[in-house]
């Protein structure tokens, strides 16, 4: 049995001498692993060089032994070129596809998810504010996963928040400044920064790239949620800790 499907390429190894494994997320089946044997020795065989965040035509067998695949055809449909010759892009573009790979389980099936990796690619081309395509990306991807932080009301009372509160990472949501916080990792966050995430989540990815961000709101948006996200992750982000040492995301 032989099954198709469109793939963007996450990340990829070489293997041995002739072969490579590639990371891709599929837009049917999730996030997979799959050999493409020989790709190294003839150029040919294959119609694609699997670069990151390419967008492929693939068809592979399941196996039924292990979660590595055998990928017999892997045809290029888009390489997204206007972000490859710019470093800024491709670091910040390295950031969202380590995020979907730490964050996906294998072979389970996110239509939404994929979606929207093939907004941000088509985005991010065109797109200055590299700052903000990353925050509407981490804001998404958290809800369509089933991680979304908790801002509709205060996680300890219930009641409702029209100002000001503290955003737990270890609860991942907000708390009331009338509560007293059970937990140590909180941090102040402003309204606008609560209206934002509330506007990016109930809206469409090309009216999420409308919304005016200032300064502030979008360097408070990145400071939560990455924390967030290594927190539940247990981990940083190799490809974050490189944009900030590296670039400004303008």
């Amino acid at each position: 049995m032989t099954l198709k499907t469109e793939a963007i390429v996450l990340k990829r190894m070489d293997f041995r001498e002739t072969s490579r494994i590639v990371t891709f997320f599929t837009k049917d089946y999730g996030k997979l692993k799959g050999i493409l044997k020989g790709i190294r020795k003839d150029h040919k065989k294959f119609g694609s060089s699997v670069d990151h965040f390419s967008l492929n035509d693939i068809i592979y067998y399941p196996s039924r032994q292990s979660d590595l695949h055998l990928v017999s055809h892997c045809d290029l449909r888009d390489g997204f070129l206007p972000i490859r010759g710019d470093i800024h892009k491709m670091l910040a573009t390295e950031y969202v596809l380590e995020l979907v790979d730490a964050m996906m389980p294998l072979e389970q099936g996110n239509r939404d998810i994929y979606q929207l990796m093939l907004d941000y690619l088509a985005s991010v081309g065109t797109v200055r504010d590299f700052l903000k395509l990353i925050c509407i990306f981490q804001i998404k991807v958290l809800l369509y996963s089933g991680f979304k932080p908790h801002l509709d009301s205060c996680l300890q009372c219930g009641g409702d928040i029209s100002g000001q509160a503290r955003f737990s990472l270890k609860s991942g949501g907000l708390i009331c400044l009338r509560c007293k916080s059970k937990d140590g990792e909180v941090t102040l966050v402003f309204p606008g920064t609560v209206a934002s995430i509330l506007y990016i989540e109930r809206n469409p990815w090309s009216r999420c790239l409308k919304l005016g961000l200032t300064e502030r709101i979008k360097g408070q948006l990145l400071f939560i949620l990455n924390n967030f996200l290594v927190f539940h992750l247990d981990r940083e982000l190799k490809a974050m800790k490189y944009l900030n040492g590296r670039m400004t995301l303008k």
